[in-house]
């Protein structure tokens, strides 16, 4: 009776933090005055680029490392002890678990990566902030087109 109770609770703990992850492979448009959010009648613009901006990409995980060491965790404590101590034991795997995946998801990124922000002016008057991996040959300035949420010279 007390195992089928851990086990459905550990089956409701890993769907709420499902609901949690995010497997989005959109690209991330910062809020700060520019346009936020995805548009898909947007995916590709004209304009200038106004600023680029180095920031780092440490910290941005996806929730998945969490997931799974919570899970692995917490199976893993269940198998020890009884009775309350089992209960104990179960918490304290997946707590801990979740909070070693989380560290492993980090540093699975090379470390220090940076990050761009391109702030670019569009033809039509709006403002897009678009945050990619690298710039390449892109300087203030430069007229670029903006194609799947990259930024490109032409």
């Amino acid at each position: 009776m007390k195992a089928s109770r851990s086990i459905a609770a550990l089956v409701a703990a890993g769907a709420i933090l499902g609901g949690c992850a995010s497997n989005d492979s959109r690209p991330y448009y910062a809020n700060d005055g520019y346009r936020g959010g995805y548009d898909n009648t947007a995916s590709m613009g004209y304009g200038t680029i106004e600023s680029i901006q180095v920031s780092s990409g440490e910290g941005r995980t996806s929730g998945a490392g969490a997931i799974v060491g919570g899970l692995v965790g917490a199976l893993a404590g269940n198998q020890v002890g009884s009775g309350g101590g089992r209960t104990a034991a179960t918490v304290a795997g997946g707590v801990a678990g979740a909070a070693i995946g989380n560290h492993v998801e980090a540093n699975r990124n090379p470390e220090g990566q940076q990050m761009y922000s391109v702030n670019v002016r569009l033809d039509n008057g709006e403002y897009r902030t678009v945050v990619q991996d690298s710039v390449y040959d892109l300087r203030v300035g430069n007229r670029v087109r903006i194609v799947d949420g990259r930024v490109y010279r032409y």
